[in-house]
């Protein structure tokens, strides 16, 4: 329509050749499935692989694309494996860098864990569907001043079973009424949300007596035992200094005021009494919002060495519980279910809780639930991770204002969907820790762990000492028709070490990680072109675009990627 009136329309192709997709559909082509089995099979020959299944894709689209008649300059295709693509994308990440936008951070990810890495925001949203889950009411018995067990329990809520190993602390609402409540026909006397007591005697369809009410402050600091004693048994009686506890120094023969580290009800505002009991299950290590409770716990305790054994290094605020291997299986930290995929383990933790007389009641819960969006069979799990991230919460504003001079179609989008989004907008986790995609062009002092950001192959090759090229070399002479452009890529980039500018004798290493391949796809603008290492006046010439369509489910994807980057 526009070149029919005049407009020069540049019919450029070009192709996303990185991440998940080509990785999920090698994987396939060799029966194997986890990261472990890429490793055994090995990472040069399966980075091989993905380069030809990417090749032999692109034929087929060719040959599509000339027989639908579809106008379009094949033949100047970006390709985003290609070197000078990939160079242009590690400018772009030292930018980001050298202006500390680019950083690592432990946080809780959604993780793919068949696969072994995180994914971000836009591609979580690309797997939700329904599913059904079980809905718990768990027994917590509250404990005494002198750590004996009450006839009392929290009645505590979760929607995910297999975390309850790892619990930590349950979450009450401050501000929120709670009534202590005896069960008509057990007996069993509990504490939940005043809100909630006639629709939870309406699920266990037996009369709730309220016996006492309380604000959610007077229940913070109490006690309890948990569901599990896997950690509680070492830890259950080992208490902390907080900064409104105070330790006579000069008198090494006071004792601190303590505070328990863990498994004792805290105050958190995101508390509700839209479901559940007003009394929540804390898992830090399986939940951003629970994991930001324990960094506000942390923040409460002072390091503290025992006058009568300063020798001992005590554990002196409360750290992370995680039952749960990097595979999604449990460890030997949780024996029973040691070596099993946790979401196979609801069945069984609950017939357990039955069992003990620890369950109350239990229902099924219907949500939507993210899966991964190229195995669509894996459910994806929230899981500590220390990654990369990009600071996009930084620019929220700036990315909000842009929306508003988009002109959308259909214009709901505007404010809908991609609005929406933005609003709700977190870093962007960067990493992958998987193996077909654009390096991370981080290097790391192997003494200081200070580090360095790279622009291009030729900024690396200028460092000081470089060593590690021969082993591209090598591969390049046992096998001459691999394409130049892998020896950006894992494992040969992996090799090429420097002398470090922060320590005498050290080498800068780079770390282990791919990017997000929709990084890429979002970089198209600039990276096409090999900008700025090459065609600048290309780039000046065609950005921004005028004209962008794609389908509805890219809103989180390629249109996100490209307005934030």
């Amino acid at each position: 329509y526009r070149t029919m009136r005049g407009y020069l329309c540049e019919r450029k192709a070009g192709w996303d050749t990185h991440g998940l997709p080509v990785e999920v559909e090698v994987c396939k082509e060799l029966k194997i499935h986890t990261k472990e089995e890429i490793e055994q099979y090995g990472v040069e020959k399966f980075i091989h692989k993905c380069q030809e299944s990417v090749w032999r894709y692109m034929k087929e689209w060719e040959r599509l694309t000339e027989r639908i008649g579809f106008w379009i300059h094949l033949d100047e295709a970006y390709v985003t494996y290609h070197q000078s693509y990939v160079e242009s994308v590690w400018w772009s990440l030292k930018n980001l860098f050298d202006r500390g936008l680019l950083y690592q951070g432990h946080k809780i990810v959604w993780w793919w864990a068949q696969g072994g890495t995180a994914l971000s925001a836009g591609e979580v949203g690309q797997g939700y569907r329904e599913v059904a889950d079980p809905s718990v009411y768990v027994l917590f018995p509250l404990l005494d001043d002198a750590g004996k067990k009450t006839e009392t329990s929290l009645l505590v809520w979760t929607t995910t079973p297999w975390t309850l190993p790892s619990n930590q602390f349950a979450a009450v609402h401050p501000e929120l009424d709670y009534a202590t409540v005896e069960d008509a026909e057990t007996g069993q006397k509990m504490v939940m949300a005043a809100a909630l007591v006639e629709t939870i005697a309406g699920k266990v369809k037996r009369e709730l007596k309220v016996v006492s009410t309380c604000k959610g402050t007077a229940l913070v600091g109490r006690r309890y035992l948990p569901p599990f004693d896997y950690y509680y048994k070492t830890l259950g009686n080992v208490a902390g200094i907080t900064l409104d506890l105070s330790l006579d120094i000069e008198d090494p023969e006071s004792e601190p005021k303590a505070c328990y580290l863990a498994w004792r009800v805290v105050d958190a505002s995101f508390v509700t009494i839209d479901s559940g009991s007003g009394v929540v299950h804390q898992a830090p290590a399986f939940g951003e919002v629970d994991f930001e409770v324990l960094l506000q716990e942390q923040k409460q305790f002072i390091p503290y060495t025992d006058p009568k054994n300063p020798n001992r290094e005590p554990q002196w605020r409360p750290e992370l519980i995680n039952a749960v291997g990097t595979d999604g299986k449990f460890t030997s930290e949780a024996p029973d279910y040691q070596g099993r995929w946790v979401k196979d383990c609801d069945k069984d933790i609950t017939r357990r809780l039955r069992d003990e007389g620890k369950l109350y009641h239990q229902e099924q819960y219907l949500h939507d639930y993210p899966f991964c969006w190229r195995a669509d069979e894996d459910p994806l799990i929230q899981y500590p991770r220390r990654s990369w991230f990009i600071k996009t919460t930084q620019f929220k504003d700036a990315m909000l204002a842009n929306n508003e001079q988009i002109n959308w179609l259909p214009e709901h989008i505007k404010h809908g969907r991609f609005g929406n989004f933005l609003e709700s907008n977190v870093d962007w986790a960067l990493s992958r820790e998987r193996y077909w995609g654009t390096p991370l062009p981080i290097w790391v002092c192997e003494k200081t762990g200070k580090m360095d950001a790279i622009g291009s192959y030729e900024e690396l090759l200028a460092k000081p000492g470089v060593t590690g090229t021969e082993v591209w070399d090598a591969a390049k002479k046992a096998k001459p028709s691999l394409p130049d452009d892998l020896k950006v890529h894992k494992p040969y980039i992996a090799a090429v070490t420097y002398d470090s500018p922060f320590a005498a004798g050290a080498k800068m290493k780079r770390v282990t990680e791919v990017i997000d391949c929709w990084y890429d796809s979002g970089a198209m603008p600039f990276a096409q072109w090999g900008y700025p290492h090459q065609n600048a006046d290309k780039f000046r010439e065609q950005f921004p675009a005028d004209f962008i369509s794609e389908a509805l489910d890219q809103t989180r994807g390629w249109f996100y990627s490209q307005l934030a980057i």
